[in-house]
């Protein structure tokens, strides 16, 4: 079984090693102690966000303190491809789960996407609120996933900022009920072609109304392409997770294991 994991302050591991103690104070410093009742001994795990974790054991949990004194402090680099995870704003929180389902299926970042036909709209203080939302419930899947990297939630986008950031990418599928081509195939395509390993790869998912023709020729004229996940509709809620799957077997980054 995984060790439960704890963030730490972004590069407050760097210049750490075996013996060093580690303390962590506040939320998560009271979550061990009072949700996970962590007695000393018990084995954990401390990460930054940004692939730095620390493997040691509790020497001290109480309040709102936990101590550990670790063991090891590795950097796990980012696997290939950086993949993003763009979802359409949607109605009943469906947007929010496809985000928390991304994060524990290895999307690198997720973008919320103001479509066209977006019932939800987010403008002001409403807008920020939600932003912050999208954030702590991705921060709670990494962590709940025991990964070191927290993927990046980013500003929302409409459809011409989105427009730029496909013409950027070394990929970017559009996953769409009327696409000839299953982004299995797009995928093993990619990377028979050597692309860089450190290239951008979207997936794009829409708001329950689907993409307007107008987004439609606009994203595919920027080079995205049209993929298909499964004979059937799928909820917006779960397409980008669907294909945050594929692509991580696709793509090496589930490797059979010996």
């Amino acid at each position: 079984m995984s060790n439960p994991v704890f963030f730490v302050a972004t590069g407050s591991l760097e210049a750490l090693g075996a013996g060093d103690t580690v303390t962590i104070t506040g939320t998560e410093g009271r979550h061990a102690a009072t949700v996970k009742r962590l007695t000393p001994g018990e084995p954990v795990d401390v990460v930054d966000g940004r692939g730095a974790r620390g493997r040691g054991r509790v020497a001290r949990a109480e309040g709102e303190l936990l101590a550990v004194v670790l063991d090891t402090v590795e950097r796990e680099p980012r696997p290939p491809y950086r993949l993003v995870l763009v979802q359409a704003l949607a109605k009943g929180d469906r947007d929010e789960l496809a985000a928390e389902s991304a994060t524990e299926l290895g999307a690198d970042a997720v973008i919320p996407w103001q479509a066209e036909r977006s019932i939800v709209r987010w403008k002001g203080e409403r807008g920020a609120k939600s932003l912050a939302k999208w954030r702590s419930v991705v921060s709670a899947a990494a962590k709940q996933s025991r990964r070191a990297w927290v993927p990046e939630v980013e500003e929302t986008h409409d459809g011409a900022a989105l427009a730029e950031r496909v013409g950027r990418a070394a990929l970017a599928v559009v996953l769409h009920e009327d696409a000839v081509r299953s982004l299995g195939s797009l995928l093993d395509d990619f990377v028979a072609g050597e692309p860089p390993l450190d290239g951008e790869v979207l997936f794009l998912v829409g708001p329950e109304g689907g993409i307007s023709p107008q987004e439609l020729d606009r994203f595919t004229s920027a080079g995205a392409k049209l993929g298909l996940l499964a004979p059937h509709v799928l909820r917006s809620s779960t397409a980008g997770p669907a294909a945050l799957a594929i692509a991580g077997d696709r793509l090496g980054r589930w490797p059979a294991r010996a």
